[in-house]
C-alpha cells in the first residue's frame, strides 16, 4: 500500500479537511441546512471548540485544539485579523483506517474486541438525564423512523424499490408497536447516553496503541442521545455493508459482553437496520443531487434494512402435536437456533403444582393435573410468560400440545395484541413411532402414556392454519422444515390478517 501523500485536501458538502505532513486542518464551509448554521464567522468558531471538545471523549490526543485563519492585514493593536477558524488535529495513517484494513482483509478480531470494550467504557462513563433519556424511548424512535421514510418518499419507484420501502416501513413500525416494555425498560436501566452518533468504519483508527474514533456528531446533540446499542449498531452495519457480517457480529457479541447488556436480539437487529435505512436515505439524497454512483448504495443500505427487519421481527411459535410425536424435541431445536426463548407446558404444569419438573405425575386422560381446570391454568400461565417476553423483543416457542382451539385462539389473540408474528407447527408421525418413543423416553416432565395420547387424538380440534411437520425422519430434517418456516418472515403475509 502506498504511503500518504504530504499533502492532500478532502472536501464534503459542509466542510474541507487540508491534510499536511503529521497534521490535518478542517475547515467548516459557511453552509446553513436543515440540520446545522455554520452561516456566521462566530458560529463556526463555535462549532470548531465543540467539535474538539466532544471528539476529546474518545480521542484526546487527536483533537490538537482550534487555530486561526488570518490575513496580512492587523487591527488597531497590531494582531492579524482572524477571517476563519480550523480545527488541528493530528493526522492519522489512512493504511489504518478501520474500512481500509477491512478490505485488505487485514486480521481484525483482537482490534475491533480492543475497540468494543473502549466503546463500552465510553457508554459508561457518558452524560445521563432526562433530556438524553426521552431521545431513546420508543417515540423519539417512531419519530425518527417516520422522519426519514417520510424523506424516502420522492425516490421510491426510482431508486428505491417501492415493495422493499413499503415492507421496511411495514416491519420497522410493527416492532415499534409492541415493544413499549423494552423501551422502558432500557430507559430505566439508563442506557441511553450521550453517545457518538455517527460511528462509520471510515473515521475509526485502529493504532498499534489503541482505537481512536474520530468525528461524531456535534451540531446536533440530540442525534448524539441514544441507546449505546444504537451508537455500535452504527459501526456493526457498516462492517457488514463492507462485506464483513461475521466482524460485525464479532464485535456487537463483544461490546454486549464488555457492557453488560441483555437486550434480546431483536433490538440489535432493528438498531442495525433503522442505521442502514439512514444510510439509504442519505445516498438517496446524493443521487437526487447528481451522483449517479448513490443508486447502488440506496438498494445495498435498504436491503440490509430489510433483512435486519426480518430477522429481528418478534415471533410467537406454537409447536404442537401429540405425545410422541417429538414437538418436545423440535421447539428446542428451534429456540436454540434462533436465539428465543422456550416455554415447556410439561415443566410449568408441574411447576404450577409445586413439584419438580421432573418428577412423575401420572394420571389418566382429563385427570389429576391434567383435568380441565388444570388445563385452563397451565395455558394461561404459559401464554402470561410469553406475553411479558414478547413485549420486551424476545421471541417466543411454546412446546405444549395445541389440541384446543381455544387456546390456540388465546395465543393468536396474544399475538396480535404484543404485534408479533404467529407460527402454527404441529409435529406428525405414524402411531407406531409416536407410541415407541413415548414407551422408551427416559424419565422426565411429560406424563403422557399411549392410552393417554390415543384419547387426545379422539379428542382434539382440527389445526387447519398450522403447518405440518413430519417427524418420522430425523430431528435435523424436521429442524430444517421449521426453520424454513420461521425464516418466510410471517410478517410480510400475516401481519393484517
Amino acid at each position: 500500500m502506498p504511503p500518504d501523500p504530504f499533502a492532500a485536501v478532502r472536501e464534503t458538502h459542509i466542510g474541507v479537511v487540508f491534510l499536511l505532513g503529521d497534521r490535518a486542518y478542517k475547515l467548516k464551509k459557511p453552509v446553513r441546512t436543515g440540520f446545522l448554521d455554520f452561516s456566521t464567522t462566530a458560529r463556526r468558531l463555535a462549532a470548531c471548540h465543540r467539535e474538539v471538545e466532544l471528539n476529546r471523549r474518545l480521542a484526546p490526543d487527536v483533537y490538537l485544539g482550534v487555530s486561526d485563519v488570518t490575513e496580512p492585514m492587523h487591527d488597531a493593536e497590531g494582531r492579524a485579523a482572524a477571517i476563519d477558524h480550523l480545527v488541528v488535529m493530528r493526522r492519522m495513517p489512512g493504511e489504518r483506517r478501520l474500512s481500509t484494513l477491512v478490505r485488505s482483509g487485514a486480521p481484525l478480531g483482537p482490534g475491533l474486541r480492543g475497540l468494543a470494550r473502549l466503546l463500552a467504557a465510553f457508554h459508561a462513563r457518558a452524560r445521563r438525564g432526562p433530556q438524553i433519556s426521552i431521545e431513546g424511548g420508543r417515540e423519539a424512535l417512531h419519530r425518527r423512523w417516520a422522519d426519514n421514510l417520510a424523506e424516502t418518499r420522492p425516490v421510491r419507484g426510482a431508486v428505491l424499490d417501492d415493495a422493499v420501502a413499503d415492507t421496511i416501513e411495514r416491519l420497522a413500525l410493527r416492532f415499534l408497536a409492541g415493544r413499549s416494555a423494552l423501551f422502558s425498560d432500557r430507559q430505566a436501566q439508563d442506557r441511553i447516553v450521550d453517545g457518538h452518533g455517527d460511528l462509520i468504519a471510515d473515521d475509526v483508527f485502529l493504532l498499534d496503541d489503541g482505537a481512536r474514533v474520530l468525528d461524531c456528531l456535534e451540531f446536533d446533540d440530540r442525534l448524539r442521545y441514544v441507546d449505546g446499542l444504537d451508537d455500535v449498531a452504527f459501526l456493526a452495519m457498516d462492517l457488514e455493508r463492507l462485506g464483513r457480517p461475521d466482524l460485525a457480529e464479532g464485535f456487537l457479541g463483544a461490546y454486549v459482553a464488555f457492557s453488560g447488556d441483555p437486550a434480546p436480539a431483536g433490538l440489535r437487529h432493528h438498531y442495525i437496520a433503522y442505521r442502514a435505512f439512514v444510510r439509504a436515505k442519505v445516498a438517496a439524497m446524493r443521487h437526487q443531487q447528481g451522483d449517479p454512483t448513490a443508486a447502488e448504495e440506496v438498494a445495498q443500505h435498504a436491503e440490509l434494512a430489510l433483512r435486519h427487519l426480518d430477522d429481528g421481527a418478534v415471533r410467537l411459535a406454537l409447536v404442537g402435536g401429540l405425545p410422541g410425536t417429538g414437538k418436545t424435541t423440535l421447539a428446542g431445536g428451534l429456540a436454540d437456533r434462533f436465539g428465543a426463548v422456550l416455554l415447556s407446558s410439561d415443566r410449568i404444569r408441574k411447576e404450577l403444582a409445586g413439584l419438580d419438573p421432573g418428577a412423575p405425575a401420572p394420571a389418566g386422560f382429563r385427570q389429576g393435573l391434567y383435568d380441565p381446570a388444570h388445563t385452563a391454568e397451565l395455558y394461561d400461565e404459559l401464554l402470561h410468560r410469553a406475553g411479558e417476553l414478547l413485549v420486551r423483543g424476545e421471541s417466543v416457542v411454546l412446546d405444549a400440545s395445541w389440541t384446543s382451539a381455544k387456546y390456540r385462539h388465546d395465543a393468536a389473540e396474544l399475538a396480535r395484541r404484543t404485534h408479533s408474528d404467529l407460527l402454527r407447527l404441529q409435529c406428525r408421525t405414524t402411531a407406531e413411532s409416536a407410541g415407541r418413543r413415548i414407551r422408551t423416553r427416559p424419565a422426565g416432565p411429560s406424563d403422557a402414556t399411549v392410552p393417554v395420547a390415543a384419547a387426545m387424538a379422539a379428542e382434539a380440534d382440527e389445526w387447519p392454519e398450522a403447518v405440518t411437520i413430519p417427524t418420522s425422519a430425523t430431528i435435523e430434517e424436521s429442524l430444517a422444515r421449521a426453520s424454513s418456516v420461521w425464516r418466510l418472515a410471517p410478517a410480510r403475509t400475516e401481519a393484517h390478517r
